[in-house]
C-alpha cells in the first residue's frame, strides 16, 4: 500500500466514522519515518479538498500521556480548520457526533509573531518569536480501533487530531515563565487533571522549541501567523455527549466545553 492509499483508508475513517485497524498490524508500519509521509499525503488530500492548516499540535509532551497511551516519544500534526471551534463568551459546543472517540486535553496555544527558521532553536528563539499564548482545549480523536495505537498509528493518523478550541490571547502571558502556570480541568463538576507547566516536556516553550528543530529536519519552517498547540498538561479526558468540561488556568478566564 502506498502513503496515499493509507491516507485515504484515514481520511474514510474520519469522514464515515468507522475506525480501521492499527496500521502498525494492518500493513505492519514500523518506521516513523513512513507514518510521516502517510501524515503528509492525508494532509495533501484535505488541502486539495478545500481545507486550511492554521498551525501545528505537538502530542505526547507530557509523561501521563505518554504513560496513558503506551508511547514515549513526542509527536506532531497539523491543525485543520474545518474542525477549529471558537469561543463564545468563553463557550463553545464541540459537536459531538463528528468524532468517534474523543478525548479532552488542556494545553497553552502559541501565536507565532516571527517565524522559527534554522536548526538549534531553544527557549530564547521561541520567546522572541512569540506573539501571544492563549489557553486551549484539544479533542483528541483516533481512527484506529479502542486507540490500539503504537507510535506509528498515531503519527500516520495526524497525532490523532480531533479538534480544538482557544481562548483570548495574552500578549504577557507570552512573557512569563510558564512552567508555573497551573491548569485544573473538570467534567461535569469533577477535577480530573490538575497540573502545571513544567508537566509539557519540562517547559512548554521547549516543546515548541523540540518542534521547530523537528521540522526543520523536514525542510519546514513554522511561521508568523502559524497557531501550535504545546501539547498536554495531563491525561487526556474521554468525553461522551452532554460532557462539560471546564479548564481553569492560571490568571487567564476560564474555557467551558460542551460536548452537543
Amino acid at each position: 500500500m502506498t502513503p496515499s492509499q493509507e491516507a485515504r483508508r484515514l481520511e474514510d475513517a474520519w469522514r464515515d466514522k468507522r475506525p480501521i485497524s492499527p496500521l502498525s498490524e494492518s500493513i505492519g508500519l514500523e518506521s516513523s519515518v513512513d507514518a510521516y509521509a502517510i501524515q503528509s499525503a492525508w494532509g495533501r488530500m484535505r488541502l486539495r479538498d478545500g481545507d486550511r492548516v492554521l498551525g501545528h499540535k505537538i502530542g505526547l509532551t507530557s509523561q501521563a500521556m505518554r504513560d496513558q497511551l503506551g508511547v514515549y516519544e513526542p509527536d506532531y500534526g497539523q491543525l485543520w480548520e474545518t474542525r477549529f471551534y471558537p469561543l463564545e463568551d468563553g463557550r463553545v459546543i464541540m459537536p459531538a457526533d463528528v468524532f468517534l472517540q474523543p478525548r479532552l486535553e488542556g494545553e497553552l496555544a502559541f501565536l507565532l509573531g516571527d517565524s522559527l527558521a534554522g536548526g538549534n532553536i531553544g527557549r530564547e528563539q521561541v520567546l522572541a518569536a512569540t506573539e501571544a499564548v492563549a489557553v486551549s482545549a484539544e479533542v483528541i480523536d483516533s481512527r484506529i480501533t479502542d486507540w490500539r495505537i503504537k507510535l506509528v498509528d498515531t503519527i500516520a493518523d495526524n497525532a490523532s487530531y480531533g479538534a480544538f478550541t482557544i481562548g483570548p490571547w495574552d500578549r504577557l502571558l507570552a512573557g512569563q515563565d510558564l512552567r508555573d502556570i497551573g491548569m485544573v480541568v473538570k467534567r461535569n463538576g469533577s477535577t480530573e487533571v490538575e497540573a502545571v507547566g513544567s508537566d509539557v516536556f519540562g517547559d512548554p516553550m521547549l516543546s515548541v522549541a523540540w518542534l521547530a528543530n523537528k521540522l526543520h529536519q523536514l525542510g519546514v519552517t513554522m511561521s508568523a501567523g502559524d497557531i501550535v498547540l504545546a501539547g498536554s498538561f495531563g491525561r487526556s479526558v474521554p468525553a461522551t455527549y452532554g460532557d462539560e468540561f471546564v479548564i481553569d488556568t492560571t490568571g487567564q478566564p476560564s474555557i467551558t466545553v460542551r460536548f452537543g
